[in-house]
């Protein structure tokens, strides 16, 4: 048992035993440090004696309940964004307050290795880049985390067991590295503070971070040997099991109000791409039924070049595009590491996140996607492929962009030769008369070079698969590289 687990578990315990003290006890979301919810009204819950009457005071605000079934909720009306520090007060009896509360916008930072990954050293992993400069700066006492203890559950759980923290030199190392770059990116944007929900776990599959009821409606896992095994009474639960991690660390988020949600995953299902094309978006789904605030933004990233991952697995997360709006994808073709599952460039990849929330949540006329394939056109020997996100021109190093492949009617792909006119590229090869399909890309590390003006890298693609979806070409098959730690 880790202690992360170990500490959920605690935690647990202690609010069951400080309800039968008859204490009344705040969720644990709300600590002090806590960042709430701009714009929106806002919950204030946790558990109490049936009868006791608890009134919760904010910013002028007012709000009473009483506890039936050893609950409690109020309601806060929406607030403006405001980096005051304020006290919230609850009130039944005694008097607790919570110090240093603030209101901004809160983002679910959430995924496996590479999102849980902190900024600070954790041999015998390679440092990240920049991490010391970057924490020695951190002095931002308007962006803070809640950490999430790891816990995998057999049912949907109250309380997550976690406290926020502000960010500063001293604590910025134990922040998840890509939530920190990204948190920082926003405040530095918005000038609103930010809070992040990190809750991630290295090693875990995108059916743990999904519920069983929503699995049930996916035929992978309908039967007794996938979304069932969620239901099993056991304590020490595997953390790939179905629904588990859905369970145990964002079911007890979900009562929180949230600006959008920013992922990192999918090196464990990269054997898995063509399932992976329904379940990611059903996870996306999922999550937004079980906030029920709308199709907030959802905003992931794409995995980056390294052996161990099929080119198949990053063609699932290009075509959740087409299938979850509100979407947005960041692409890590210039930024991974052949050799190590964990590039240790996480900067580019928060700042890209936060590029993202920027277009999508905040609604600014900035590009924030590396092109993407829309079109294939052929005459003669020459394939023209169209792509957007492209305004302005695409560009390349010279001698580039590489990476390109192209087959006649034969199915043998052979390299291209390729030269970029403008917002198309032009790609062409010897002994190929006819072109029927280009691929980019394709390949567990691949060599690429394709940017848009905006200094952003094109997504792999293979256009006889195409981004509308069709049906699945007889030649994706799944590899076999081993599973993320």
């Amino acid at each position: 048992m880790t202690g992360s687990r170990s500490f959920a578990r605690i935690a647990g315990a202690l609010l069951l035993a400080a309800a039968a003290r008859g204490a009344v006890t705040p969720n644990s979301l709300f600590t002090d440090n806590c960042v709430l919810q701009r714009d929106r009204p806002v919950p204030v819950w946790g558990t109490a004696p049936d009868g006791a009457r608890i009134t919760v005071e904010f910013a002028g605000q007012t709000a009473a309940a009483t506890a039936t079934r050893g609950q409690w909720k109020v309601w806060l009306k929406a607030m403006p964004a405001d980096a005051t520090p304020r006290d919230l007060i609850i009130r039944e009896g005694a008097v607790l307050t919570l110090r240093n509360v603030v209101v901004g916008d809160v983002w679910v930072a959430s995924g496996q290795s590479n999102m849980e990954r902190q900024l600070g050293p954790r041999p015998p992993q390679p440092d990240i880049v920049g991490w010391r400069e970057a924490a020695a700066a951190a002095d931002y006492p308007a962006i803070r985390q809640y950490k999430v203890p790891e816990h995998a559950a057999p049912t949907p759980t109250d309380d997550a067991g976690g406290a926020w923290t502000v960010c500063s030199p001293r604590t910025a190392p134990e922040f998840s590295a890509v939530g920190f770059f990204f948190a920082r990116a926003i405040r530095r944007a918005e000038k609103v503070p930010v809070g992040l929900l990190f809750t991630a776990w290295g090693g875990t599959m995108a059916q743990a971070w999904t519920s069983a009821p929503a699995l049930a409606t996916m035929d992978d896992f309908s039967t007794a040997g996938g979304a069932a095994k969620a239901m099993i009474g056991n304590p020490d639960f595997d953390k790939t099991l179905a629904g588990v991690l859905y369970n145990g660390m964002i079911a007890p988020l979900q009562s929180f109000p949230i600006r959008g949600v920013i992922w990192y995953q999918g090196e464990s299902d990269c054997d898995h791409g063509r399932q992976y094309r329904e379940l990611f978006p059903l996870l996306i789904a999922d999550w937004r039924r079980g906030w029920g605030q709308g199709d907030f933004p959802f905003l992931y990233v794409q995995i980056a070049p390294s052996k161990f991952w099929t080119p198949e697995i990053r063609e699932a997360q290009l075509l959740t595009l087409g299938r979850s709006r509100n979407t947005a994808m960041v692409e890590t073709g210039d930024i991974g590491d052949p050799q190590d599952m964990h590039p240790a460039r996480k900067a580019p990849v928060g700042e890209r996140l936060a590029l993202a929330a920027r277009a999508l949540a905040y609604g600014e006329p900035i590009e924030y996607s590396g092109p993407l394939f829309a079109s294939l056109t052929v005459a003669g020997r020459r394939a023209t492929l169209r792509f957007t996100h492209a305004a302005g021109g695409l560009t390349a190093p010279p001698g580039g962009p590489r990476g390109f492949e192209v087959t006649g009617a034969d199915g043998k792909f052979v390299p291209a030769g390729a030269e970029v006119r403008g917002e198309t590229v032009v790609v062409s090869a010897d002994g190929v008369g006819s072109p029927v399909a280009v691929r980019y890309g394709w390949a567990r590390a691949p060599d690429v070079d394709l940017f848009n003006r905006a200094g952003l890298p094109a997504s792999p693609f293979r256009t006889e698969v195409g981004p509308d979806y069709p049906a699945p070409h007889p030649s994706d098959r799944p590899g076999d590289p081993p599973q993320a730690p």
